[in-house]
């Protein structure tokens, strides 16, 4: 018998999860874009700049972000790497304080304002409670984060998407895939290029065998995958999480549910 840890929630082999910093007032579009697509996202905003022009007003995101995920960006978008320790861990906390209060729900995550990013800045980010960090080093492959506090995209929204999702769909391994796309909503209205979101949307949105998720949704489920529990003979399985997890026996799909304890 073959037990593997390849598959995403249904039993898919394939996730796409999208990542936008800044909290511009382009968010508003994009989000409806996504939306029609049934793609998710995570949106890492800087609290201290809401509301102010261009920027998405404090009263609108828990509804804006309602099928996505709101996430850390820093209060007011500094070098981390750049300010003495005291601040940087203000910067974290008071913006997932601020966060936490317009929308309603723990604020787990983050992205590096200007992708500056430490090995001690990341210890800083984990001792605030960040679970997560996204990164700015597009790598151009589809492959789950070893360490989610360095969490590197596979590629700005102005790389080559559909060349890249075309790899993406025909890769045939028996592992799960990651496609995950970052950007800035206000590049769209810069460059005058809202048809290349549109486009990519429209043609990865809607599928049955990839998983649409938020950032915080693919590391809560790599987790709870990890987290499961086998015999010797990998006969028994055991699901501590408070979620289903999907693994393949001998190629076959099998859901193993929150607190399930089960004889494959």
């Amino acid at each position: 018998m073959i037990v593997k840890n390849n598959l995403f929630p249904g039993g898919v082999r394939r996730a796409l999860t999208m990542s936008y910093d800044d909290g511009m007032e382009y968010d508003y579009r994009l989000g409806e874009i996504f939306n029609r697509s049934g793609i998710r996202g995570t949106f890492h905003l800087n609290s201290g700049r809401l509301g102010e022009k261009e920027r998405v007003r404090p009263e609108d995101v828990a509804k804006l972000y309602k099928n996505h995920e709101v996430s850390v960006h820093t209060v007011n978008h500094p070098y981390l790497t750049q300010i003495p320790d005291a601040q940087v861990l203000e910067e974290i906390l008071e913006d997932k304080e601020r966060l936490e209060e317009l929308c309603g729900y723990p604020v787990r995550g983050m992205s590096w304002p200007f992708g500056a990013c430490t090995d001690h800045a990341v210890d800083l980010a984990v001792a605030c409670g960040m679970e997560y960090s996204r990164t700015v080093e597009a790598t151009g492959e589809f492959d789950l984060p070893q360490n989610f506090m360095k969490w590197n995209p596979t590629a700005h929204h102005d790389g080559d998407l559909k060349g890249l999702w075309k790899r993406f769909m025909e890769r045939e391994f028996e592992q799960q895939l990651l496609f995950y796309v970052w950007g800035h909503s206000f590049e769209f209205d810069r460059n005058q290029n809202w048809e290349r979101i549109e486009e990519f949307c429209s043609m990865a949105g809607g599928r049955e065998d990839v998983w649409y998720a938020t950032n915080i949704e693919i590391l809560d489920y790599v987790q709870a995958s990890r987290g499961l529990r086998f015999s010797r003979n990998r006969k028994l399985v055991y699901n501590p999480s408070a979620q289903n997890v999907w693994i393949s026996v001998d190629r076959e799909p099998v859901c193993i549910g929150a607190g399930e304890f089960r004889k494959l």
